[in-house]
């Protein structure tokens, strides 16, 4: 009689008794020739058979189901099938005598009622274990999300810790990931920036040894695992991993994100920078850019109203005034040297005066955390009681995740958290200094888009609304230690914000009515 080999292990079995394809190969030639038997073909795959589909055993099945007469020569029935399609397939072709013989080192067959209903079982503990292995495999899962260990590969700066089965910060790369978030957090770098910043210190893919892709960087900003907490499908968990960075961090990144989301062609912010950014005071349309090239050879670059389908009288300006104009707002709230240093030395006092205060602050936070255990331990309960539906029950649980994150946080800086984030403007403040001086234009829109809004071009005098906190500077100009004028006129269109606009002048700030400029 002749025989076909088959032999199978596949990548996701956990069974530790299943022999390798080679081990199993070896023994099967070894116990065709102890048996006298004739194997005429050998069939190798790599595959589970948890589901019907396997090529290589299809094309086996399919020569035995046209010739017939043949015997099939495996390790163990677990080996043919583990689903009841393939099973059912081999008993049937049994049946109809296609099946001659079946040979197993490891298990007793025979073509009679008593040998097939043993196959049957064996088919049928099969599948049971792949089952059975399934919901072990899912139970351990929600097992270990529960414990906050997040599953799979680690993400760049972390490793996997294969002993507990979590993931550790990378010595070598964690600190770049920090300074990639620090940098894109101000606002004066493009992911195409942070992607060339994150090469020279030396973060590269372990694959190619190359630059990270810009997709990469970009899901890398919005990845929440850097901060503490990881999400698997769409629920958020707490990890137990140390954190790369702070919530607040992560969160500065994603507004800065948002405010550099608008899709603008690259060569188009190269070349005229302030695009997309000012828009006409007077009939509310875009602002458009244009380069001219003088008889002279020497380019120009102008900002004027689209003026599409209304009659709008603004005129032209040109980009050297608006960096002029930029320079001015930016400086309305740069810190000089000395103001740093004097925001610093009240800063230090603050932080001191303000730790003698943080027990009891710590206390109201412990609390805190306590009462939101419970509220989730109850929120779960609601959730499995089908009183809730799985997206109010992800949704809230993310909430209250988040704020426990904030809360170990604040705890872990003595409960003065806000206190390092105005440490850091205040360094912010005093860094715009250098935006001033320098010629990255680039640099200046990302600023000024940080510290004001709603930009207008109006009698080519740049228009704007402070943000918050950089009013409170703006209004207070001796706190600066900075000359420059402020002056004002209502909003082109609500007529209650008031707007500033850059001057040379040296008269005192005044307010205008109207629209007209006094």
């Amino acid at each position: 009689m002749q025989y076909y080999l088959y032999a199978r292990k596949s990548t996701d079995e956990d069974d530790r008794q299943v022999l390798s394809i080679e081990s199993q190969i070896t023994e099967l030639r070894e116990f065709a020739e102890k048996e006298k038997l004739e194997i005429i073909e050998e069939f190798i795959e790599s595959k589970t058979a948890k589901i019907p589909g396997r090529p290589i055993f299809n094309k086996m099945m399919d020569k035995i189901d046209v010739g017939g007469g043949y015997g099939i020569l495996s390790w163990h029935p677990d080996r043919l099938a583990r689903n009841s399609v393939d099973g059912g397939k081999i008993i049937y072709l049994i049946d109809t005598m296609k099946i001659v013989g079946l040979k197993f080192p490891t298990f007793w067959f025979d073509a009679t009622p008593q040998g097939k209903f043993m196959l049957n079982i064996a088919f049928g503990q099969s599948k049971y274990y792949i089952d059975n292995l399934s919901e072990n495999v899912k139970r351990g899962l929600r097992q270990k999300l529960r414990r906050g260990e997040r599953p799979g590969l680690a993400p760049v700066g972390y490793l996997n810790e294969l002993r507990h089965h979590t993931v550790v910060k990378d010595p070598e790369r964690w600190q770049i990931v920090l300074k990639m978030f620090e940098a894109y957090a101000t606002g004066n770098f493009t992911i195409e920036e942070i992607q060339k910043l994150s090469f020279s210190l030396g973060l590269v893919s372990r694959r190619t040894t190359e630059a990270l892709t810009l997709g990469r960087i970009h899901a890398m900003l919005q990845n929440p695992i850097y901060y503490g907490v990881f999400v698997v499908r769409g629920e958020m968990y707490q990890g137990t991993h140390e954190p790369i960075i702070s919530k607040q961090l992560f969160d500065t990144v994603q507004e800065a994100m948002k405010q550099n989301g608008k899709p603008v062609h690259p060569e188009k912010v190269k070349n005229f920078p302030f695009l997309r950014l000012l828009k006409c005071g007077e009939c509310g349309r875009s602002i458009t850019a244009e380069k001219k090239i003088k008889p002279s050879g020497k380019e120009y670059i102008y900002y004027r109203c689209t003026k599409k389908q209304r009659v709008c009288r603004q005129k032209y300006v040109e980009q050297k005034e608006l960096v002029k104009q930029i320079d001015s707002i930016i400086q309305k709230v740069a810190f000089s040297d000395e103001v740093k240093n004097e925001w610093l030395r009240r800063w230090d006092e603050d932080n001191k005066e303000y730790a003698t205060k943080s027990g009891a602050d710590s206390a109201k936070l412990k609390a805190e955390f306590k009462m939101l255990e419970e509220k989730q331990a109850a929120l779960l309960d609601a959730y499995l009681e089908h009183a809730i539906t799985n997206e109010e029950y992800t949704a809230a649980k993310q909430k209250m995740i988040n704020r426990k994150v904030e809360i170990n946080e604040e705890l872990k800086a003595g409960g003065n958290n806000w206190l390092g984030l105005f440490r850091n403007w205040i360094l912010e403040a005093n860094q715009a200094q250098n935006i001033v001086i320098g010629e990255n234009v680039e640099s200046k829109r990302r600023v000024v888009q940080k510290i004001g809004s709603d930009f207008r071009l109006f009698g080519r005098k740049v228009l704007w609304l402070w943000e918050n906190p950089w009013a409170i500077v703006a209004e207070n100009p001796p706190f600066t230690v900075m000359s420059g004028i402020r002056e004002s006129n209502p909003h082109p269109r609500l007529g209650k914000p008031v707007y500033y606009h850059c001057t040379n002048s040296a008269s005192q700030p005044h307010i205008s009515r109207g629209g007209a400029i006094l």
